[in-house]
């Protein structure tokens, strides 16, 4: 491969020391001419009359970084940019971006790096491009501070999510097509009729009556009472003093949370006194949203540990354990600076795939250590552990344990009873008890909450134990394989709008209760009712796929929309070609098994279905839409 020379003296981006220059860049959600996934593509060059070091040179520093990279080829300085950016990509997340291509032209390099987020991974490039020229002039860089900034901004990001993340890599692995609805907010799997929407683990299926009263721990409490089921006996209250007395009269220890709130955020438990209950009041108040009213549970404190009981369509899948953030002494560190070494644990990394978050200072973690007679300057004695709260906050830096293995039938009965009363796909159920491995009906067991929103991260990728694959289980509800999360694609590469409505006309001949969404650059159509064309081209293609009615799609991509904007989906059942270019031939790239490509260059026919090609010439004054109608009745 030629080492990539700029024939400008003219720089791009680079500045005035630089060797590399990076530019043009473009995002494709999608498939595109360079990658069959969405990338982010760039061109690669080096600047004329600067010298770059040698490969080797470059090889050496990264593999102090990433040994593994030292010990493959590398035909170019290009070749080794585009394997590193990828490699950087992941962001020590483990994330499933593994897909790069390098193009070389004699000018430059054309690199494509697969892409979930466009800014992240326009950040990544720059940060390696750093990183490169760092290495040529031997200057400090400071790897681990940058990259924890580009970790920070992919958390923040709508993929970041722990939960988010799990579904999207789980249904990338099991080829269900998703994509963010940036108007709505919203996450969809599958297309058209196909499709489900919905945010982390709620979707459009659930109910929002019952979503909305599991939020309602008061009365959610009542109605499982009243059901039979184990709750600890508590009262709401709206007024410090009201909670002294509810308190006097249940008898300490309590449990002190807002009635509105998620993550634990506000809840204490185990509250010994008046004194402690004065603070969590406080706590449970300031946690309270703004637009809520001052409702705060006061409930009999039950000694044991927590559990959290999940159940996917009705069914128990997970239970786990969880235990506060504790330090384990040395005899030579305080607390604070056991805490801040804990925290530089790859475990404790706090991104959408690393089993623990970050341990929390706060207000409730220095009054608990208060009660033990510690504070932040402690030192402890070597071996002994001091949990640093009272719940098991896992957000907070808590430590989750795999139950599933050693849970009773009767909990899992229970669990799975409860879910019944619920229509949501996922439930949390979050119980207390000295044992999970012995019945409930034995005593010392209560139900403390119902989430609605449960996450996956603490039984997908827990502290201690094996991984329980839910996201999986969940995706699984509603779709069996990737082929049942998609709905028949046919993509031309020219068609006219006169031809569209004719292909929708014989299509719904054979199907008329079929609703089909078509788009060519001239016109989108749902069925034969013309709809607005939006300038993005793809826009007007999500639009279609979102129609939770669409049976078809039909959509025309010529090689400029391709090189513009990529394909916005991927794989098609049936791909008819007039004349292609080189770039429209990708469309035949990753058609599904058993699909059908037509092909027609001047008057030669092509049809090539299920291993076997036709050839023939095309009759005299015979229309090519007569070739590929016939064909369109083998889709189903």
């Amino acid at each position: 491969m030629v080492q990539e020379k700029s024939t400008s003296l003219v720089r791009i981006n680079a500045r005035k020391n630089d060797v590399f220059d990076i530019f043009n860049f473009k995002h494709y959600v999608g498939a595109n001419p360079y990658l069959d996934t969405g990338a982010l593509v760039f061109d690669f060059a080096l600047i004329e009359y600067r010298e770059p070091l040698p490969l080797e040179d470059y090889i050496s520093v990264i593999g102090d970084r990433y040994p593994y990279l030292s010990d493959q080829t590398y035909e170019s300085y290009a070749d080794l940019f585009a394997r590193v950016t990828s490699e950087v990509g992941k962001l020590d997340m483990g994330l499933h971006l593994n897909h790069w291509s390098v193009k070389p032209d004699i000018r430059y390099a054309r690199i494509s790096i697969q892409s979930l987020y466009e800014r992240t991974t326009r950040e990544v490039v720059y940060f390696v491009w750093d990183w490169f020229e760092a290495i040529t002039q031997d200057d400090d860089f400071d790897f681990e501070e940058r990259l924890e900034r580009l970790q920070s901004k992919f958390r923040a990001s709508v993929y970041g999510g722990p939960t988010v993340y799990a579904l999207l890599r789980t249904a990338a692995e099991k080829g269900i097509p998703f994509f963010y609805l940036w108007e709505e907010g919203l996450m969809q799997y599958g297309l058209g009729k196909k499709q489900v929407r919905g945010v982390a683990t709620t979707f459009n299926y659930d109910s929002h009556i019952d979503s909305d009263f599991t939020t309602r721990k008061d009365d959610c409490k009542a109605f499982l009472d009243t059901l039979g089921f184990p709750v600890p006996k508590g009262e709401i209250v709206i007024s410090q003093n009201e909670a002294l007395a509810v308190a006097r009269e249940i008898g300490y220890p309590v449990a002190v949370k807002p009635v509105v709130g998620h993550k634990g955020i506000g809840v204490t438990a185990d509250v010994q006194d008046s004194k402690e209950l004065e603070s969590a009041y406080g706590r449970a108040l300031a946690a309270i949203p703004e637009n809520q009213p001052t409702r705060i549970i006061v409930e009999k404190s039950i000694s044991g540990s927590d559990f959290r009981l999940l159940c996917v369509d009705g069914r128990f899948v997970a239970a786990t354990e969880r235990r506060p953030a504790s330090v384990v002494g040395d005899g030579y560190l305080t607390i604070a600076e056991l805490i801040r070494q804990e925290n530089r644990k790859p475990a404790r990394l706090d991104s959408p795939t690393s089993p623990m978050s970050k341990i929390q200072v706060d207000e409730a973690m220095e009054l608990y250590l208060d009660e033990q007679r510690l504070s932040l300057n402690s030192v402890i004695e070597k071996g002994r552990t001091v949990y640093l709260r009272k719940v098991a906050n896992l957000s907070a830096g808590g430590i989750s344990i795999n139950a599933t293995d050693t849970i009773h039938d009767d909990n899992i009965i229970l669990a799975q009873d409860i879910a019944q009363y619920f229509q949501l796909t996922c439930l949390g159920i979050d119980v207390i008890a000295k044992n999970l491995s012995e019945s409930w009906k034995s005593g010392g067991f209560a139900i403390l909450e119902i989430n609605a929103a449960p996450g996956v991260l603490m039984h997908l990728n827990p502290s201690v134990g094996e991984s329980v694959d839910v996201p999986s289980r969940i995706l699984e509800t509603f779709f069996n394989s990737g082929t049942d999360a998609r709905i028949p694609i046919i993509t031309f590469n020219k068609i006219s709008v006169q031809e569209l409505q004719e292909t929708i006309d014989h299509i719904l001949l054979q199907h008329p209760e079929w609703i089909i969404g078509a788009v060519c650059r001239d016109a989108v159509f749902v069925n034969r009712s013309k709809k607005v064309l939006r300038e993005e081209y793809n826009s007007n293609v999500q639009s279609l796929l979102r129609n939770p009615k669409l049976d078809l799609l039909i959509a025309e991509y010529q090689e400029d929309i391709l090189e513009e904007e990529g394909l916005f989906y991927q794989g098609s059942n049936m791909v008819v070609l007039n004349n292609p270019t080189e770039t429209e031939m990708i469309l035949m790239r990753d058609v599904f098994d058993g699909s059908t490509v037509v092909i027609k260059k001047d008057n030669e026919i092509s049809i090539r279905r299920k291993g076997l090609i036709e050839d023939y010439a095309l009759g005299e004054d015979e229309p090519f839409t007569r070739v590929y109608l016939k064909e369109i009745g083998t889709i189903s």
